[in-house]
């Protein structure tokens, strides 16, 4: 069996660097989406903890 370059494995053709524009915007929006589930967290843990302190003490 022979083996013929350019038949399997990789091209030796370089890909396209993502556009630094495309990059920002996906960094934008992950930190857009960390955030905001930080502050869903913050605003859900203290009802949480007056719940359970209501239970224990009843």
């Amino acid at each position: 069996m022979t083996w013929s370059p350019g038949t399997a494995g990789f091209d030796s053709r370089s890909a396209p660097a993502v556009p630094s524009r495309l990059a920002s915007a996906t960094a934008t929006s992950v930190t857009i989406g960390a955030l905001s589930l930080c502050v869903v967290i913050a605003l859900a843990v203290p009802p949480i903890k007056v719940t359970m302190a209501m239970q224990l003490s009843t």
